[in-house]
């Protein structure tokens, strides 16, 4: 089945080591799209994202990368969506978003008409994207 959700970066990473650090509305989205057997996209820039992150000490993972990464591919509830350029260029389109991560992230729920899971309030007010929150 298609996804639905696009899960922003901190999303993924507390979903898969600290669930209870994701609000209820959104372990409740989470969870009824599993229930639902649908796939919980992922956008490649946050593989990325996660991997900077850790090797600066700036994100903990409560496990290495490389278990947190074969978690990821281990678990049949992920889909990985490609930076494409159709992505890059909705991308570019959302100058008012510092942060390269935030821009491809927004992009790709955009281009794939995906509600996306984040707390970021800078995406949250923009109104771009339908979101949970």
């Amino acid at each position: 089945m298609l996804p639905r959700l696009l899960l922003d970066t901190h999303i993924l990473i507390r979903w898969v080591t600290e669930p209870k650090k994701v609000s209820k509305e959104q372990l409740r989205a989470l969870e009824n799209s599993v229930r639902r057997t649908e796939l919980a996209a992922i956008s490649a820039i946050s593989l990325l994202e996660t991997a900077v992150l850790a090797s600066q000490g700036r994100r903990r993972l409560k496990m290495s990368l490389n278990e947190f990464f074969e978690e990821l591919q281990g678990n049949p509830v992920f889909r990985v969506l490609r930076v494409t350029y159709e992505v890059a260029a909705e991308a570019a389109s959302l100058s008012f978003l510092r942060d390269p991560a935030d821009r491809a992230i927004v992009a790709t729920a955009r281009v794939h008409r995906l509600r996306l899971v984040t707390s970021e309030v800078r995406i949250i007010e923009s109104k771009l994207v339908p979101v949970v929150a």
